[in-house]
């Protein structure tokens, strides 16, 4: 439960709050935000991997599951 929420709210909001504050600072810092919009890249680049990973193992184990469940005669 903790991870879902992680991957899906918490982490995603600091990779675009990230993204915001790098957008914000690079008129005085240009070179240093490139680093920040970097790691937001790459955080979302992770999450969306992690979350397609979650997503394809739902549906093997658990759908799957359910409908050889259904197809069985009782």
């Amino acid at each position: 439960m903790l991870e879902d929420w992680l991957c899906h709210a918490v982490l995603p909001f600091a990779a675009y709050a990230t993204l915001a504050a790098s957008a914000c600072a690079a008129r005085k810092h240009p070179t240093e935000c490139l680093f920040g919009v970097a790691t937001a890249a790459l955080l979302l680049l992770f999450i969306g991997i992690h979350n397609a990973w979650d997503a394809v193992t739902y549906h093997v184990f658990v759908k799957k599951r359910e409908h050889h469940e259904a197809e069985q005669p009782r």
